[in-house]
């Protein structure tokens, strides 16, 4: 008996989903990780484009979640690679930056679906269970737009290496007024 209860064991462990998360947020990906193994996947966790890229080869995901922009590449060549090695895997895109032109080219490139940092548990668990060709419901809270505002110009004051006078000419706002928007707190 107690070597059937021991197989029956591993039979229901080899039918968990595995997933793949790809991003170089340390404390997001394993926040997201522990997450998503709550909700009874087996997590593989890669920090960048080459690490990505060792798991699907190692062994290629049920399901795939994809930072954007990652340190050493675009998420894009690991969802490509993904679809190529292993098509019927279902992988979402998560971003930082809220483009229409970025989320196109990621469905079109196989992605299943997009979602804009910071995204919830939640949320990205509805993506990937989706049914085929159908969208996850939208969020019950999402962001207010003046967070998502917030968020954008904090992600570009951190790409111009937090540099006031050149954030602000990037943003094409005055730099006085940037000034008082980093100055306070982020907006719920």
């Amino acid at each position: 008996m107690d070597s059937q209860e021991t197989q029956g064991t591993q039979e229901t462990q080899g039918k968990q989903p595995t997933l793949l998360i790809v991003d170089d947020d340390r404390p997001f990906l394993q926040r997201l990780a522990r997450a998503m193994e709550s909700r009874g996947f087996i997590v593989e966790m890669a920090e960048s484009v080459g690490e990505g890229l060792g798991q699907i080869h190692k062994q290629p995901p049920d399901y795939a979640v994809v930072d954007m922009r990652l340190e050493d590449g675009n998420g894009l060549d690991v969802i490509a690679v993904l679809k190529e090695v292993h098509p019927d895997t279902r992988a979402i895109v998560l971003t930082g930056y809220g483009n229409i032109a970025t989320a196109v080219t990621a469905v079109k490139m196989g992605a299943a679906d997009y979602l804009s940092k910071p995204a919830d548990a939640d949320d990205v668990y509805k993506a990937l269970m989706a049914p085929p060709g159908s969208k996850a419901q939208p969020p019950e809270d999402p962001m207010s737009a003046d967070r998502v505002r917030w968020e954008h110009i904090q992600r570009v004051y951190e790409l111009c290496n937090r540099n006031v006078s050149e954030t602000a000419r990037r943003l094409k706002m005055h730099r006085r007024t940037l000034q008082r928007i980093l100055a306070k707190r982020a907006p719920r």
